[in-house]
């Protein structure tokens, strides 16, 4: 007997690609997703296999695509954004435009005051992604840009810690483990590239076989997770193999018809659930399940 996943049911409501999905353990009923459409929408998850959850309400106020979506440690906030364009906080009642960036990453409070600008030895091209990291006792952010670098940065002062360098191409996203103490990086290379942020150095490299759109690690299981072309390809870090690559059937009339990409990922709080964004503008929902192989 074995875990594996299994698709359970599809979010349908965007009319573009969906490009980030944001969880929280406060509200497990609820996801956020960012798309292409220019939207946000709030999901409620009915979790029925014919319709997994329905659109609850349509968060409208970027004039450009939303790139990333993320939710405040304590589940009041949303911060959604697109690198070339201002950001903007989603409170319960309203929202208010915070800010944006363009080779700089810009620290904000949850009352929209913009505290810090990072700019000293920043990223020599576009910014694509930021993350804080949940270790308490490390406190830094980590992010990556087109200028193929990861860069860690001591959240105290917000200087630069370490430059990670390794990559051949642009680089999508960078995600923080459960613990905090590690980074994986992904992007144009398909190269998914694990750092040790405690110790500040490179681990080890695994190889996607494609451009890498999204990562992350499972909250419960040494998995990492890769949204690389149409598939998504699950290692096993303990192992440093695959034991799970998912993809989607392409029912189509069309002998040509290409598969819909995978855009974005996001585990549930308890690490049973799978939600996957496509450029088929759906919301694939896959589940751990026990199994035989």
């Amino acid at each position: 007997m074995t875990e594996q996943m299994t698709v359970r049911g599809t979010l349908k409501g965007h009319s573009g690609w969906v490009t980030q999905i944001a969880t929280t353990p406060q509200y497990p009923d609820m996801i956020l997703s960012a798309s292409r459409d220019k939207s946000i929408i709030m999901w409620k998850l009915t979790r029925d296999e014919t319709n997994y959850g329905i659109p609850q309400r349509s968060l409208k106020g970027h004039s450009h695509f939303v790139s990333d979506v993320v939710i405040s440690s304590d589940g009041q906030f949303a911060l959604s954004g697109w690198s070339h364009y201002p950001l903007i906080c989603w409170a319960h009642q309203g929202c208010f435009e915070c800010g944006f960036f363009y080779k700089t990453i810009k620290l904000w409070n949850t009352l929209g005051v913009c505290k810090y600008t990072i700019q000293e030895e920043s990223h020599s091209e576009w910014v694509s992604c930021v993350r804080f990291s949940p270790n308490s006792s490390n406190p830094i952010i980590v992010s990556c840009g087109w200028d193929k670098m990861v860069k860690v940065w001591n959240l105290a002062n917000c200087k630069l810690k370490t430059n990670h360098i390794g990559h051949t191409g642009f680089l999508n996203t960078v995600t923080v483990s459960p613990d905090g103490s590690l980074c994986a990086s992904g992007g144009k290379d398909g190269q998914a590239m694990l750092w040790d942020l405690n110790e500040g150095k490179h681990l080890y490299t695994l190889d996607s076989g494609d451009t890498i759109n999204a990562l992350c690690f499972s909250p419960n299981r040494y998995w990492l997770c890769a949204a690389t072309g149409p598939s998504i390809k699950i290692w096993d870090l303990e192992g440093k193999i695959i034991v799970d690559e998912l993809r989607q059937e392409v029912i189509s009339t069309n002998s040509k018809a290409e598969p819909p990409q995978c855009t974005s990922l996001a585990w549930s709080a308890d690490g049973q659930t799978l939600f996957a964004g496509y450029t088929d503008n759906l919301i694939r929902v896959w589940q751990v399940t026990i199994g035989t192989r």
